[in-house]
C-alpha cells in the first residue's frame, strides 16, 4: 500500500517537465543526483542544531549578555487567584471590560484591582532581556555563517550571476557535495526554528513566522527532490543577505548600543527592500525565472504551478514585513531613532508599561490633596463657583 502510494506520489508527470522521467535522475558513471532520501539526514542534524542552541545560550549568550551589561528587570509576582488564572490560560490576557467586570464581582476585587492584577500577570510573562538577547545572537551566528558559506559555494557557479542559466539542461543536473551540505544544514536549521518557535519570545507576527517557516521547508524539501538545487540554492541566499543584519540590529538595541542600532537598522532596511522586492520579483531574477524562463522548450506542469505558487507566498511575506519596516523608517526619520525592535521584534505585552503609566497616572489624580486643584471636590467646587458668577 505504501508503495503504491509513493509511485502515485512522485509520477514523473507531476513533478518533472514533459517527456522526462526519474530514470534520468539515477546515478551512473560516478555522477550523483539529488534524492528525496538524502533529506532523512535532516532529523538528526536537526536535534544537533537545537542541542547546540541550547548549549551556546547558556554558556555563551547569556554569559555574553551579563558582560555587556544587559541586566534583567526583577518581575514581581501577582497575588495567586485561580479564577482570574483559569481566564488568563484559557480564555485570553487581555479581558473585555465586562469580562473584567464579571471577573471582579467572582473574586471579589475591584475593577481597578482586577485590571491591575491582569497587568501584573502579563508583566511576569515578559521575557527578559538576557532571554532576546541570546535568541538574537544565535541566529545571528547561524545566519551570518550561512550567508558566508553559501556565499562560497555559489561564488564561482554561472548560475549565480545568471539566473536563467537554473534551467540549463533541466533536470540532468548533477548534484555537487558541498550544495548538498549546505542545503542539508539551511533544512535543519529551519525545522529546528520551526520546533522552538513556542518557546521563544512571542511577537506579533507569530502566525507569519509560523507560514513562512512551513513554507521555507517546503519549498527546500521540493526543490531538492525535483533537481531545483540552483534556483533554491539562489531564494536561500537571497534571504541570508539580510537576515544577519536584522538579528545584529536586534542585539544592539537589547544592549542599548543606539547609535549601532540605528546604523544598523538603516544599513538592514536597505538591503531588505533591495533583496525582497527588486531582485526577488523582477526581471532576470527569482520569479521572473521561475515564472518564464523555466519553461522556454519544455511547458507547464504541476511541479511549475507547485513551486512558483510557494515563491508567490514567500514573496506576499515579504510585502507584508516590508510593511512593517517601512512603518518603523518612518518613525525612525521623525523620531531621530529606532524606538522599537524592527519588524516582527515587538511583543505582544509592550503595551503593558503604557497601561501601567496611565494608571499611576488615574492613581496620582485620586490621591491629590483635598485642596488640589485635581481632586473631585474641587472641580465641583470650581464649578459652582463659576455658575454663581
Amino acid at each position: 500500500m505504501l508503495s503504491t502510494l509513493n509511485e502515485w506520489l512522485w509520477q514523473d508527470r507531476l513533478w518533472l517537465p514533459p517527456n522526462t522521467s526519474w530514470a534520468l535522475l539515477e546515478d551512473r558513471n560516478g555522477v550523483v543526483y539529488a534524492h528525496p532520501r538524502d533529506l532523512l539526514a535532516a532529523i538528526p542534524l536537526t536535534l544537533t542544531l537545537v542541542a547546540m542552541r541550547v548549549t551556546f545560550e547558556r554558556f555563551v549568550g547569556l554569559p555574553l549578555s551579563r558582560w555587556l551589561g544587559i541586566q534583567d528587570r526583577s518581575q514581581r509576582p501577582v497575588v495567586p487567584n485561580p479564577t482570574l488564572e483559569k481566564h488568563f490560560l484559557t480564555q485570553g490576557r487581555r479581558p473585555l471590560e465586562h469580562q473584567l467586570a464579571l471577573l471582579a464581582t467572582q473574586c471579589g476585587l475591584t475593577l481597578r484591582q482586577t485590571q491591575r492584577w491582569f497587568r501584573g500577570r502579563r508583566n511576569q510573562d515578559r521575557p527578559h532581556l538576557s532571554k532576546k538577547f541570546c535568541e538574537a545572537s544565535w541566529r545571528f551566528l547561524f545566519y551570518l555563517c550561512s550567508f558566508v558559506g553559501g556565499l562560497s559555494v555559489l561564488y564561482h557557479e554561472s548560475w549565480l550571476w545568471k539566473p536563467s542559466m537554473c534551467w540549463d539542461n533541466y533536470p540532468d543536473q548533477p548534484l555537487k557535495p558541498t550544495l548538498y551540505w549546505w542545503y542539508l544544514l539551511e533544512l535543519s536549521f529551519y525545522i529546528s526554528l520551526l520546533i522552538t518557535l513556542p518557546f521563544d519570545t512571542k511577537r506579533k507576527d507569530f502566525k507569519e513566522q509560523v507560514v513562512h517557516h512551513f513554507v521555507t521547508i517546503t519549498l527546500i524539501t521540493f526543490s531538492y527532490s525535483a533537481n531545483l538545487l540552483r534556483i533554491g540554492s539562489l531564494v536561500l541566499l537571497l534571504h541570508d543577505t539580510c537576515d544577519y543584519l536584522l538579528e545584529a540590529c536586534k542585539m544592539f538595541k537589547y544592549l542599548r548600543w543606539q547609535r549601532l542600532c540605528d546604523v544598523f537598522f538603516l544599513i538592514f532596511s536597505c538591503v531588505f527592500f533591495y533583496t525582497r522586492l527588486v531582485l526577488f520579483p523582477t526581471h532576470q531574477r527569482i520569479l521572473y525565472t521561475t515564472y518564464y524562463e523555466s519553461i522556454i522548450g519544455r511547458g507547464p506542469f504541476f511541479g511549475y504551478y507547485f513551486f512558483n505558487a510557494l515563491l508567490m507566498m514567500l514573496q506576499l511575506l515579504h510585502v507584508f514585513w516590508s510593511g512593517l519596516i517601512l512603518r518603523m523608517l518612518c518613525n525612525f526619520m521623525a523620531k531621530g531613532q529606532m524606538e522599537k525592535d524592527i519588524r516582527s521584534d515587538v511583543e505582544e505585552s509592550d503595551l503593558s508599561e503604557e497601561e501601567a503609566a496611565r494608571e499611576r497616572q488615574q492613581l496620582r489624580n485620586e490621591s491629590a490633596p483635598a485642596g488640589g486643584p485635581r481632586s473631585r471636590a474641587a472641580r465641583r467646587l470650581a464649578n459652582g463657583h463659576t455658575a454663581a458668577m
